[in-house]
């Protein structure tokens, strides 16, 4: 029987009307639900498929969810890395006429990790180091956008596969705020949040045993800090240039897109001794990936864009092309796509094709340095799709579970 509630929405789908709105969440039948791991929660959360797509369902106090509901939509303005906000459900209450909470509904993030699903087995260090690094970067993007996040957590993170590496999204922005800048004394404190939460995940993680025991949650949640300290300071620090030494501003601003930030406009002033004092005004992470974008219309990771380009540039000296556009038109249809169809539908789900792209490349450079020489692309593929792929769990919904496909 259908309920009367109020449900404030940016998809257009019925199908949200024909949910048992009049339960608790907590007691929602199982044909609606999808059984996906989670990270800690102070709300009830459930997962349930509608259409072809998986949302995550969250019960809170409607001006909480509506409040959620409208930052989450601002990050998306501005291409921020989190949860898309979807709908906002009010107005429920029980057959008996009992109130309930409302229910902020996002997409699930195909192909992202919990942090307790990647822990799902003892991490290694190196993999360790590469979450922080991930987390730490968030932080840093967040603070640059003017967002202050209030409960950064590992938690409050998902993760993705990033060629080797790790790119991390904001999921819970319940305590979150929006701002024009952040003042240090703002930054500080949502450092100060970040590490003591992280330092709680990570003991619950050595009481259960998931944690190497070569990693010690105090150096771990200092570790979040100081990686965010370098790469802030990096991005930031006013540099004393001489007049004459341009490359230095120059290679200043390489080094920040190799980071992976967009730099809009370096500010400069003299000094006393005739040196220059400049600044670059960084605007946003994101350089590589905007630029495989524009090129190929692909969407990617970080680390996966920088690694897809490196190909596309190698391929586009092979060929002898002058043109950017034709060379990256010729490297899609005739590198790119190729590699993609050639792997079989059955394994499509490991992995999504950016990363596989990128994981094929690594491997065609281990098998070249052991062989001695160019293996090619063809001989590549078929050992990574036979000696790794096949090995790997899906992860287009998460690590180690599957999500049935629609239809």
């Amino acid at each position: 029987m259908l309920v009367p509630v109020r449900i404030t929405s940016a998809l257009v789908d019925p199908a949200l009307l024909d949910l048992p709105w009049s339960t608790p969440l907590e007691e929602w039948p199982a044909q609606h639900l999808v059984a996906l791991p989670q990270g800690i929660s102070r709300h009830i959360v459930r997962f349930v498929r509608l259409g072809d797509y998986v949302y995550a369902f969250k019960e809170t106090r409607e001006r909480i969810a509506e409040r959620e509901y409208d930052l989450l939509r601002a990050l998306e303005r501005i291409d921020f890395p989190s949860v898309e906000a979807v709908a906002v459900v009010a107005d429920r209450q029980t057959e008996d006429g009992e109130p309930l909470e409302s229910v902020l509904i996002t997409r699930h993030l195909q192909f992202s990790l919990p942090y307790r699903a990647l822990f799902s087995h003892t991490l290694r260090p190196e993999t360790m180091s590469r979450l922080l690094d991930a987390l730490a970067a968030l932080i840093v993007r967040m603070h640059l956008t003017g967002f202050f996040w209030g409960d950064c957590s590992l938690s409050n993170t998902l993760f993705r596969r990033d060629a080797g590496a790790f790119a991390a999204y904001l999921v819970d922005a319940e305590t979150g705020a929006l701002h024009t800048s952040l003042s240090n004394g703002q930054r500080g404190e949502d450092l100060e949040i970040a590490r003591v939460n992280i330092f709680g995940e990570a003991l619950d993680l050595q009481a259960a045993g998931l944690l190497h025991e070569s990693i010690d949650p105090e150096v771990v949640c200092e570790e979040v800090v100081q990686r965010y300290e370098r790469l802030w300071h990096e991005i930031t620090y006013e540099q004393a240039v001489e007049r004459e030494a341009r490359h230095d501003i120059e290679g200043r601003i390489r080094r920040l897109n190799e980071l992976g930030f967009d730099v809009a406009e370096v500010a400069m002033s003299t000094i006393d001794d005739g040196r220059y004092l400049v600044r670059p005004k960084v605007v946003d992470a994101g350089y590589h990936t905007r630029r495989l974008l524009r090129l190929t219309g692909l969407d990617a990771e970080e680390n996966q864009a920088r690694k897809l380009l490196n190909d596309l540039d190698a391929y586009r000296a092979e060929s002898d092309l002058t043109d950017e556009q034709q060379a990256a038109h010729r490297w899609v249809t005739e590198v790119f796509e190729p590699v993609v169809r050639a792997v079989p539908a059955h394994l499509r789900r490991k992995l999504e094709p950016q990363e596989l792209f990128a994981q094929i490349i690594e491997h065609k450079w281990l098998l070249s340095e052991r062989a001695g020489r160019d293996v090619g692309m063809r001989h590549a593929v078929q050992s990574y799709l036979v000696d790794v792929l096949v090995h790997r769990p899906d992860e287009q919904a998460v690590l180690g579970v599957e999500v049935p496909t629609a239809g």
